[in-house]
């Protein structure tokens, strides 16, 4: 699989196409290793920039792709182009789109969300799906189990019991990509996805944005127009901070096609 190097990130440089083939490739194994995927954005590659643990469940991760077109346009100013984007809330019923299309039946944990919304999901997954995409647990945690042993035990057995083929994780980073890293060896899972609020969009607790705001690359703007307290400082944070990782990159190649020279 190509790769790209950007940010101290290997994205993995393929399509849509191409990530639900590399999912459908980890499935099929059947190995039940707990493979994961990422799906960085700004927000992430910023927060990956201080945080260890955040940095070290991405150099563990089976396929990284961009979540976003500001990454994609990076890609492209800096030589190292991605096709385009891969968004964790359109790979995910992408993947499910591919069961269908297989002609496969894939089972399925949601592990995430808030109470009942993950219940909700299932069913609306079960009435678009249909038997192709059998939906064999839900499970809304309790706030800081991740710091709780017995209780990432307790949740750990419940979705080992079911075998999933696809774990859908919406714990928000880099709460889920730590959690999943961690307990990794242990998880009976053919692959987890680390997609933050897809299951909030997949029960419609949430909606995404219209697609000519997402053509536009303003989906950050409609997101702080539907959470405002929760995401303007966050945003605003990432908008000071990411042009300066981007300079740092930009001289970083500078340099270092100076030495080859």
């Amino acid at each position: 699989m190509n790769k790209a190097h950007l940010f101290d990130i290997e994205f993995d440089a393929v399509d849509m196409r191409g990530a639900v083939d590399r999912v459908y490739a980890l499935v099929n194994r059947k190995q039940f290793a707990c493979d994961y995927v990422v799906t960085p954005n700004i927000d992430h590659v910023v927060k990956l920039e201080k945080d260890q643990a955040f940095a070290a469940a991405y150099k563990d991760a089976a396929m990284v792709v961009a979540d976003g077109k500001p990454l994609v346009l990076a890609s492209w100013i800096l030589g190292r182009s991605l096709p385009e984007t891969v968004p964790g809330s359109d790979l995910v019923p992408a993947v499910f789109d591919g069961a269908v299309e297989r002609r496969q039946v894939i089972t399925v944990f949601l592990f995430g969300a808030g109470p009942g919304v993950a219940d909700s999901a299932a069913e609306l997954i079960a009435e678009r799906w249909g038997t192709h995409v059998k939906v064999v647990g839900t499970l809304s945690p309790d706030f800081g189990f991740e710091n709780d042993p017995q209780a990432c035990e307790q949740i750990m057995a419940q979705i080992n019991a079911t075998h999933p083929d696809v774990l859908v994780i919406g714990l928000g980073a880099p709460k889920q990509e730590i959690w999943v890293h961690k307990f990794q060896n242990q998880l009976k899972v053919g692959v987890a996805f680390c997609v933050g609020a897809t299951i909030d969009f997949l029960a419609g607790e949430k909606k995404r944005a219209p697609d000519w705001v997402q053509m536009l690359a303003l989906e950050w703007a409609y997101r702080i127009y539907q959470e405002p307290k929760r995401l303007t400082g966050r945003y605003a944070y990432d908008a000071w901070a990411f042009p300066q990782i981007f300079m740092r990159e930009v001289f970083s190649r500078l340099k270092a096609s100076h030495r080859t020279k």
